[in-house]
């Protein structure tokens, strides 16, 4: 079994299944839904495929798939009664009479292709599992561990606050969020640096640093904070707030350090 080739073969095909949903029911950021499942989906196959297994394997794939599940929930939730994602609607006005194969290159091909990067720690871990169990995969479990509560959290701590009424148009600046202005996304690219971790067991690991480097790069420069905070780049109280608060790593507001001086 070639795990890579049979890794890109079921992201094509749950893709593109999920491309022809997405131009029916006239909504491209269910593709944030499907993001969440395309990981535990192939994890699915790769461990249906295994003829005995080894530890490691079972270990990547249940962290990976508990990641994959909690987000696609958190964000089919988040998505209720609300249409749409900004960002999908404003490539829709402005992609015109190229709107679909673009959608279908640009959002659901290259999602495809990103998560099949991301996948490399655990593909690798699949391809070979390497030997036992060691300290490096307990190191990457910690750390992953510490990555995933931090997200989970921060996605519940800004549920809670966007379904109070009386926050409305408000900043969440609270919580995780008092620390870092994307609590989540600090936590997203610290569990891929676990399992990085645990990558590095197995031959050519070191390849596997493809995935939270590209995680980071996304976060930092693409589709992650720069285009959610450009929404808020007029709004007074967000730039105050961004003014003392880390973008990413979370630290005491700058306030705060004065105030201690």
């Amino acid at each position: 079994m070639n795990v890579f080739l049979l890794a890109g073969a079921v992201l094509f095909l749950f893709m593109s299944m999920v491309f022809v949903i997405a131009m029916t029911v006239k909504d491209n950021s269910i593709v944030d839904i499907a993001y969440g499942l395309s990981f535990v989906l192939v994890c699915l196959v790769l461990l249906f495929n295994l003829d005995g297994g080894h530890p490691r394997q079972y270990l990547v794939a249940g962290l990976v798939s508990l990641w994959g599940v909690r987000l696609a929930v958190h964000i089919f939730l988040r998505k209720q009664g609300e249409g749409e994602d900004f960002r999908y609607r404003q490539w829709r006005e402005e992609w015109g009479e190229t709107f679909v194969w673009r959608s279908f290159l640009q959002v659901f091909m290259l999602q495809g292709a990103v998560i099949f990067v991301v996948l490399q720690p655990v593909l690798l871990v699949f391809n070979a599992p390497g030997e036992g169990l060691g300290l490096l995969d307990g190191a990457g479990l910690l750390v992953w561990l510490f990555g995933f509560t931090f997200e989970a959290l921060g996605d519940w701590q800004l549920l809670k606050f966007k379904k109070n009424p009386k926050n409305r148009g408000k900043i969440m600046q609270t919580g995780l969020w008092r620390y870092t202005r994307h609590p989540n996304y600090f936590g997203e690219a610290t569990l891929w640096w676990g399992l990085f971790l645990i990558a590095l067991t197995v031959p050519w690991g070191m390849v596997a640093i493809a995935s939270p480097l590209l995680i980071d790069f996304l976060l930092l420069k693409v589709s992650g904070i720069p285009m959610l905070e450009a929404k808020y780049e007029n709004n007074p109280e967000f730039v105050a707030y961004k003014s003392r608060t880390n973008a990413l790593i979370p630290w005491w507001p700058k306030q705060q350090q004065e105030t201690t001086r």
